[in-house]
C-alpha cells in the first residue's frame, strides 16, 4: 500500500504525544448510528479535538498505540 490510514502510524515510526496535564483521551460515540471518533478533551475549557474514526476495534487499538493509551485511560462519551 503507497500511503497509510490517515491518522495511523505505520510500522518503526515513534509515538506521537499528547499535553496529558491537560488534555485527556475520549472516544466520543453517537447513539443514533453508533459511529465513534476518538481524540483528546481539553479538561479546562471542554473543547474536543478529533483525531481519527474508529470503524473497528484494530482503528481503536491503533489508536491507543500510537498515543500510548492504557485500556482504563479512555472514556467514553455520548
Amino acid at each position: 500500500m503507497l500511503f497509510g490510514k490517515k491518522g495511523q502510524a505505520k510500522k518503526g515510526q515513534s509515538k506521537k504525544e499528547f499535553d496529558r496535564e491537560n488534555k485527556r483521551p475520549v472516544l466520543k460515540c453517537s447513539i443514533c448510528n453508533g459511529e465513534q471518533v476518538a481524540g483528546f478533551k481539553d479538561v479546562h475549557t471542554g473543547k474536543f479535538e478529533d483525531v481519527m474514526l474508529i470503524r473497528n476495534a484494530a482503528d481503536l487499538e491503533a489508536f491507543k498505540e500510537m498515543y500510548g493509551i492504557a485500556d482504563g485511560e479512555l472514556a467514553k462519551e455520548y
